[in-house]
């Protein structure tokens, strides 16, 4: 199960989440209580170690400026959150990144990955960075396909029943190992990744 731990700040989180086992770690460029400038997102970047992924998080900002902080920053890939369209992932491809699709799930949401170009897709709540849970049932009728993940309200207590709802190739997990807003719980990391593990 490939695991991403988002909203990193602190060199001791990414340690944490490392040690843990993810697969990847996310550094927020958008406007959060996890939000990181370009020079700790440089500083946090350095110190992840090379088998996992590190990925730039960005909404609302266009494509040009996406492209410019995560050169600067050193990410591998970068996450375009919310009402993008097929466009600006065209903007990015064949600039060295890899790309993340992240969407809320509605009736028109293309659920193949790949179909705007990008590697994987993850599948959020309406309110990114909420921690709220959503509908897990309207993925029933029209499962996705490919590299997806599962985001939005998944916490260590409830990570293994998702899993067995919906089956995602991977899982996204930000508030949900937090102690407040923006503050990562290293005790919940480690949980919630020997959860994602047994699942």
């Amino acid at each position: 199960m490939f695991t991403k731990v988002c909203g990193l700040r602190t060199e001791a989180d990414v340690a944490t989440a490392a040690e843990a086992g993810a697969d990847a770690v996310g550094f927020v460029f958008a406007a959060s209580p996890r939000r990181v400038d370009e020079p700790t997102a440089r500083r946090l970047v350095a110190a992840t170690p090379p088998s996992v992924l590190t990925v730039g998080v960005f909404k609302d900002m266009p494509t040009g400026e996406v492209a410019a902080l995560a050169r600067a920053s050193g990410v591998d890939a970068v996450q375009l959150h919310g009402d993008y369209p097929r466009s600006a992932f065209d903007d990015l491809l064949g600039q060295g990144f890899r790309l993340v699709r992240a969407t809320a799930l509605t009736p028109a949401t293309e659920v193949t990955t790949g179909a705007y170009g990008e590697d994987m897709l993850l599948l959020d709540s309406p309110v990114a960075g909420s921690g709220e849970r959503w509908d897990l049932t309207a993925l029933t009728g029209r499962p996705p396909t490919g590299h997806w993940l599962l985001a939005g309200g998944l916490t260590p207590d409830n990570v293994r029943a998702a899993v067995t709802e919906v089956a995602p190739w991977g899982l996204d997990v930000s508030s949900g190992v937090e102690s407040s807003r923006g503050v990562k719980d290293h005790g919940r990391i480690r949980a919630f990744l020997a959860a994602a593990r047994t699942t």
